[in-house]
């Protein structure tokens, strides 16, 4: 065996070792106590006054807005009234607006089911704009509000497609609708509230139309009155291009003011 090996093992050496080993315990000792009383020091600021990390954001998870499509359900609180501004928000690539036109299905076409459905960018431009057919039998058409006849349905997507290419375009978006809850439910789904914005539960709208701010006004109404333009009109029924587009402008008119509200409830 080697002089190195030897001295490895040697009475000495195990000394020199036992040695190091109390040192490092003690200078890890005088580390941890060191930490330990600043830790206890910025405790202490703390509780005396400074400034906190602010408590993390929630958000609430109903989306609502009022009726202006037959066949509605009851309307929920307004997507976007009193939730934290989203940070999306203010940002024109994360915008969209949506529109959906029903059809009846199952007894008297008491069952909305969807049967177009419409998304525009924030500069109105047509991101989505298809027929999509329901997976029942369609028992009323509604083509006075809907526009939807049955020969636009013959070589219409399947709703089950339809409804995955659509959420595609609308998660991690600020969905912009009218009256929205509507649409949302059309689609079987659930957008975060603090993404939503609902142009029937606006009140700073209802106050540039000369509207009451509880007033739940329709689409229709509003753009006659802001834009002096009429929607809507004429025998061929809705278009959801052209509303979700007076939807989106509608929103644009209030989106600085609406936006600055929304972040100081927060």
């Amino acid at each position: 065996m080697s002089d190195i090996q030897i001295n490895a093992f040697s009475p000495d050496g195990a000394t020199q070792g036992v040695k190091k080993k109390k040192r490092k315990d003690k200078w890890f000792r005088r580390k941890m106590q060191a930490l330990e009383k600043r830790g206890k020091l910025q405790q202490a600021v703390l509780h005396n006054g400074a400034s906190r990390p602010p408590p993390p954001a929630t958000a609430a998870s109903d989306v609502g807005g009022g009726d202006h499509k037959p066949g509605a359900g009851p309307s929920a609180s307004g997507g976007g009234g009193g939730h934290c501004k989203s940070s999306a928000a203010g940002n024109p690539a994360k915008c969209v607006a949506i529109d959906c036109e029903m059809v009846g299905t199952g007894p008297k076409g008491s069952v909305s089911q969807l049967a177009r459905c419409s998304v525009v960018s924030y500069d109105g431009d047509v991101v989505y704009d298809k027929f999509v057919k329901p997976p029942a039998p369609v028992t009323d058409y509604r083509t006075r509000w809907s526009g939807i006849r049955h020969r636009d349905l013959c070589k219409a997507t399947p709703f089950a497609l339809a409804r995955k290419e659509i959420l595609k375009l609308l998660v991690g978006k600020v969905v912009i609708g009218h009256a929205v809850h509507n649409d949302f439910k059309v689609l079987s789904y659930s957008h975060p509230a603090a993404m939503t914005r609902d142009t029937s539960r606006m009140p700073l709208l209802n106050q540039k139309a000369g509207f009451g701010e509880t007033e739940c006004a329709s689409l229709k109404r509003l753009t006659k009155a802001i834009f002096n333009r009429d929607i809507q009109s004429g025998r061929r029924g809705h278009s959801s291009v052209e509303d979700a587009r007076a939807t989106m402008e509608l929103y644009r008119v209030v989106e600085e003011e609406w936006e600055r509200k929304l972040a100081s409830t927060c």
